[in-house]
């Protein structure tokens, strides 16, 4: 099948979802991950439809959102998804326009020294690791909502980052454990919609977003709550 062919699929599995719990579709941002893949390949999404495209990794971002913008008609919006080095940070802030993965005080603050520097303000997503994977990145999440110790760390932390002038905390990230059974996926899920609505609650933020789901488990995601889902296998086919 077609890159065009596969956005389709994944268009009507969104609406699927969507359906099953009374959402509406066009309140479902679609990211194209585009790990891994060639321009031509990235830019015969953006002729399909595509406008928000993301990337896992800095170097990669950097060789290729230039070539990809030059050429689309409609310039993307570019996601960072991927752990960002502290030291990598300063190719970050001039390519992105959102990072979906904060995940340390010190990234954050990083980002937004370098957003002053640049006289703009980066939208970002805190990632959390609420599955308590230690081989997942992110803030700790696990068990937050039982584990006082967990989240007066988390409300702080949380706090401080709001409060950079140069960062737009638009919401949460995170990624559910790989082929685990799908109740499993599912409170992972659950668990990140319920921090979400906390913080907005406790600390009196707007966080709209809610960043979960990929290839694997993006329908889940969605009827759990999740506002942009991460997409690349689905979309361009396997990685080589």
């Amino acid at each position: 099948m077609s890159i065009r062919d596969n956005i389709k699929r994944v268009e009507d599995r969104i609406a699927d979802a969507c359906a099953n719990v009374q959402r509406n579709p066009a309140d479902i941002t679609l990211v194209a991950v585009t790990k891994q893949k060639t321009v031509p390949e990235i830019l015969e999404a953006v002729d399909a439809g595509l406008r928000q495209l993301g990337e896992n990794r800095v170097e990669e971002g950097m060789a290729k959102i230039p070539l990809v913008n030059d050429a689309a008609n409609d310039k993307p919006t570019w996601h960072m998804v991927g752990h960002v080095q502290s030291r990598k940070a300063k190719h970050v802030v001039p390519q992105f326009d959102m990072v979906q993965s904060v995940d340390s005080l010190k990234l954050a603050r990083r980002l937004s020294r370098l957003a002053d520097e640049k006289e703009r303000r980066l939208k970002v997503l805190l990632e959390i690791n609420v599955s308590g994977e230690a081989s997942k990145y992110g803030f700790a999440g696990y068990n937050w909502c039982r584990d006082s110790s967990v989240r007066d760390d988390l409300w702080r932390e949380v706090g401080e980052i709001a409060a950079y002038p140069h960062l737009e905390l638009a919401g949460l990230m995170t990624m559910a454990p790989y082929d685990a059974d799908e109740a499993i996926i599912r409170r992972v899920f659950a668990d990140l919609r319920a921090l979400r609505d906390a913080l907005a609650d406790e600390l009196k933020l707007r966080l709209p977003e809610l960043s979960m789901g990929m290839t694997n488990d993006y329908p889940i995601a969605i009827e759990e709550g999740a506002t942009m889902v991460r997409i690349g296998r689905a979309i361009f086919g396997e990685r080589v």
